[in-house]
């Protein structure tokens, strides 16, 4: 049934090797999870995501905590904070109850949201003597 002879025999597989980790459908982990792959949640999460690659939540996945990723794409529900540096997708028949923080959000007309949403901004340009300078670099008479 079992093939004796895996892949990784001999081979360690580093910390941080960019693989992606696994909730599956019908488990409940308690705690935190902290991350440097792309973390995938099917099951259920009592505690916070800390990712520094991509958050997916599936269909039939479920976190009660905070999440904190480079990116996220939530298809199932999501109770608490989500911080994510790219963009979050909010798809299908997600739930998302809490604040959310994103460079980018894209939201299905499906899609569930009850909370706060902070985008990041640009940088304010304002003109000075004609050329185009940040905002916080324009001197302002006292």
């Amino acid at each position: 049934m079992f093939n004796p002879k895996s892949k990784s025999d001999g081979q360690p597989i580093a910390p941080g090797s960019g693989g992606a980790s696994l909730i599956a459908s019908g488990t409940t982990l308690k705690g935190d999870i902290t991350s440097n792959g792309d973390i995938r949640i099917d099951g259920t999460l009592l505690g916070n995501i800390y990712c520094t690659a991509k958050v997916v939540i599936g269909a039939n996945g479920v976190v009660e905590g905070d999440i904190k990723g480079q990116q996220a794409d939530i298809m199932g529900q999501v109770k608490g904070t989500v911080h994510v540096k790219d963009i979050l997708q909010l798809k299908g028949s997600s739930q998302v109850s809490g604040n959310i923080h994103a460079a980018k959000l894209q939201i299905e007309p499906t899609a569930s949201f009850n909370g706060q949403c902070h985008m990041a901004e640009a940088i304010p340009v304002s003109s000075s003597n004609g050329k185009l300078v940040p905002e916080n670099k324009v001197e302002k008479a006292a």
